[in-house]
């Protein structure tokens, strides 16, 4: 408060200094006071040996930062008032710092900030109190030493030194800095006492803030004397069993089971309980006192009572909600995957602002070895949280989820409770993984059971059948992993926010293996980049020729193969510099499992090249037609589903209605069977998008006109000639431009999802996008003087 810096007439004097200037991040210096700082930062440090370079005991100038999240403050940062203290004693720290005691001498003001370099300097004017004392002042500060001897009693945490300065200081004023020095309050308003020159004033506004504190600490002691009052009978029946523990020991009567029994109520009593968790515990144990200690009964009540004492029913771990931390800790672990990142670190944000927002319930789907169960880990890492999986492929008993009732034999809680006693924490991140291969049988359905567990509106009072009371899992943050949704209750998925998670393009597959995978590889098996050097070229070669999926698993296990095959070379003695090539790979990796197909020259009319999504990502394909004496039929082969055969036939009624267009008789096809196929017949092959591909085929046979070896299409076509829109078009333009195919034909209803195509694969490609299977022929035919004139559907 700069108002309050206003001198009082004839209040004191000033002189005018230059100063090196110490910001403190997280208090404020009074006069009078002696405290030690520890100085960390460097500019800081600097400070520190410059102005204690020769002898005596130099002074500087302290000041509070306004905020003390700023590393390297400037003056701006800084409060205008502040203390001129005296360095008595400096420690060099282990760290590189150093430990300083500091003397408050007086108060001063910036007046003129002077530099940064090598540390804060500043001229400022100094305040000195007055040394005239009234009867007023005099009164004032009799009644703040009679509050300031109470301290103790107020504070109990307050050193004896300061108690022994409260006693020592004479003056009113210097009394009123010691006593606000050593109050628990926040720096605010030690830094408004501070900023407070007129010494009446200061005085009452301390006295106002002992008493306020003698406030606090008689409605603590209230507070505890009624708490107190309730835990007497519990803290005396406790008391006289332990004296007869110790009365039966000394008689030599000591009882090993009584001594196992005392040390479960001991457990119970240290495990802060809910008050029904507690009663339900007491029960147990009051039952235990009249049991056989060899019986079943005794030992099935007992591990009962253990798990009521180990569950983690008030812990919790704080949540770490720093968003760019979160990002990074992401990043470091994940290459892509930006949909759930971002999904993620909206959580973090939103947990900022609203601490006790509910989490959210994720699932994550996409096909094997993307990365999902290793997202959850690293979403439990950003987030500071512990972790729990809980796996549930093939689990067909709801008792796994639920836990068994403990009449039955060998009894035990649910996989949730049991995961939460391993976290020791209810707030952890718990993975569902697969959750799509639940299974169902005479046992229960596990999938039901899980719906309270994920249900925000009674989650927070789950009852596992074993635990039988109920259990709060409203704090803890499910993500599901599974394949697909299709396998999934609509219930349970309901309940749930599905995000998907792509297989990896072969682009992005590139980047992991050259950013994470290599490196990793050659790190486990002890090689550095001059045993083996693993250029774009080898990587991009195993990518395509020795791998096929979705994720990154098969391609680090091969590129774990070429590892192992220079460190057996390496352990014989020869001195390896392998540079992976096309033979090298060859010679460790065998023959290549597969080869993409690739943009060829299509020699006859009649064959058409379509691009198609796989879950390893986008893949050229390649549709031919024929045509021979018959009766009208259309024979479709390549190993292709219903929804293709229906694709195909609407390609042929189409083409078949506007025959006339091309220059065809109506009745062309009475005699003439045609024959479509899709090369590469083991390769199971399904889906709308191929419909222009297998039209422009269609056409091309029919009218003997080429269909250019640089256009790929994909496209859902109707019997009406519309273009209608398909999926996986980030992955297709990536598929297409890896083939060599430099313009691709798309439909006009997808132009939105071309924001997912990266810039620079845009950039190499000529996407044409069209909304009517007419305007698809004069861009995949060759140049031809034919016209084909518009149809008038």
């Amino acid at each position: 408060m700069l108002a309050s810096m206003e001198r009082p007439d004839e209040s004191g004097s000033e002189d005018a200094h230059v100063l090196p200037i110490l910001p403190l991040r997280n208090s404020v210096l009074f006069p009078s006071s002696v405290v030690p700082v520890n100085v960390g930062r460097p500019r800081s440090v600097r400070l520190i040996e410059q102005a204690c370079g020769g002898a005596g005991q130099p002074e500087i100038g302290v000041v509070a930062q306004r905020d003390a999240d700023i590393e390297d403050p400037t003056f701006t940062d800084l409060h205008e008032v502040g203390t001129v203290a005296r360095v008595l004693k400096v420690i060099r720290l282990g760290s590189g710092g150093y430990s300083v005691v500091l003397q408050g001498v007086c108060r001063m003001r910036i007046t003129g900030p002077l530099g940064r370099q090598p540390a804060l300097r500043a001229q400022v004017e100094r305040y000195r109190e007055p040394a005239t004392s009234d009867e007023e002042l005099d009164a004032l500060g009799a009644h703040l030493r009679r509050l300031a001897g109470q301290l103790a009693a107020v504070l109990p945490d307050l050193p004896r030194e300061a108690v022994r300065t409260l006693g020592s200081v004479r003056q009113p004023a210097a009394l009123a800095d010691v006593v606000a020095s050593n109050l628990p309050v926040t720096n605010e308003v030690k830094q408004r006492m501070l900023e407070t020159l007129d010494a009446r004033t200061r005085i009452r506004a301390v006295i106002d803030l002992v008493r306020r504190q003698q406030e606090v600490h008689r409605v603590k002691q209230e507070i505890s004397s009624m708490v107190q009052g309730e835990m007497s009978r519990s803290e005396r029946e406790h008391m006289l069993r332990q004296q007869l523990r110790q009365i039966r020991r000394e008689l030599g009567e000591q009882d090993e089971d009584e001594d196992d029994l005392e040390a479960l109520r001991e457990r119970v009593m240290l495990a802060e309980l809910p008050e029904e968790v507690e009663r339900a515990a007491r029960r147990q144990l009051g039952r235990m006192r009249s049991m056989n200690p060899a019986g079943a009964e005794y030992q099935v009540t007992r591990t009962y009572v253990e798990w009521l004492a180990d569950l983690p029913w008030s812990k919790t771990t704080p949540d770490r909600l720093d968003v760019a931390q979160a990002r990074r800790v992401l990043d470091e672990d994940h290459y892509g995957l930006d949909k759930p990142k971002r999904r993620i670190v909206e959580h973090v944000a939103v947990r900022r602002l609203a601490p006790h927002n509910r989490a959210p319930i994720l699932c994550f789907i996409g096909p094997p070895g993307v990365g999902k169960t290793s997202l959850a880990k690293s979403i439990a890492r950003a987030a500071g949280r512990k972790l729990v999986r809980v796996s549930l492929g093939g689990v067909a008993d709801e008792a796994e989820i639920r836990g068994h009732r403990r009449t039955y034999v060998g009894a035990l809680p649910g996989r949730l409770i049991t995961g939460l006693k391993k976290a020791g924490s209810r707030n952890p991140v718990i993975v569902l993984d697969e959750i799509d291969k639940l299974g169902a049988d005479e046992r229960g359905d596990p999938a039901s059971a899980l719906l309270e567990a994920l249900d925000p509106e009674q989650n927070h009072a789950f009852v596992d059948h074993y635990i039988d009371l109920p259990f709060d899992l409203s704090q803890a943050m499910f993500i599901a992993t599974g394949n697909r949704t299709d396998t999934i209750p609509p219930a349970l998925l309901d309940r749930m926010e599905v995000i998907e998670v792509p297989g990896y393009t072969a682009h992005e597959k590139r980047s992991i293996a050259r950013s994470f995978l290599a490196p990793r590889q050659l790190s486990e098996h002890g090689l550095t980049v001059d045993r083996l050097d693993l250029p774009d070229e080898a990587i991009a070669l195993i990518i395509d020729e020795y791998t096929h999926e979705p994720g990154v698993r098969r391609l680090d296990q091969q590129l774990a193969a070429l590892c192992r095959a220079v460190a057996v070379r390496l352990a014989k003695g020869e001195d390896v510099q392998v540079h992976a090539d096309e033979r090298f790979i060859a010679e460790v990796l065998g023959a290549p499992e597969r080869s993409r197909p690739r943009r060829e020259r299509i020699g006859r009319p009649g064959v058409a090249m379509g691009v198609a999504w796989t879950p390893a990502g986008g893949e050229l394909f390649f549709v031919e037609a024929t045509r021979m004496r018959g009766s009208g039929k259309i024979h479709l082969t390549g190993n292709v589903g219903d929804i293709m055969q229906e694709s195909a036939a609407a390609a042929f009624t189409y083409t078949r209605a506007h025959a006339s267009r091309f220059g065809l008789p109506d009745d062309f096809l009475e005699k003439l069977d045609v024959h479509l196929h899709l090369p590469r017949g083991s390769v199971p092959k399904d889906g709308p998008a191929a419909g222009i591909t297998l039209y422009s085929a269609l056409v091309s046979m029919l009218t003997r006109r080429r269909v250019r070896t640089d256009v790929a299409t994909s496209g859902e076509m109707t019997l009406r000639g519309h273009v209608l829109r398909v999926e996986g078009i980030k992955e297709k333009c990536l598929g297409a431009l890896q083939a060599g195919v430099r313009t691709v034909v798309l439909p006009a209803r997808n132009a939105p999802d071309l924001d997912e195509v990266p810039e620079a694969v845009r950039a190499q490609l000529t996407i044409r996008l069209v909304s009517h299977v007419d305007e698809v022929l004069p861009l995949v035919f060759e140049p031809d003087p034919v016209r084909a004139e518009q149809p008038a559907v």
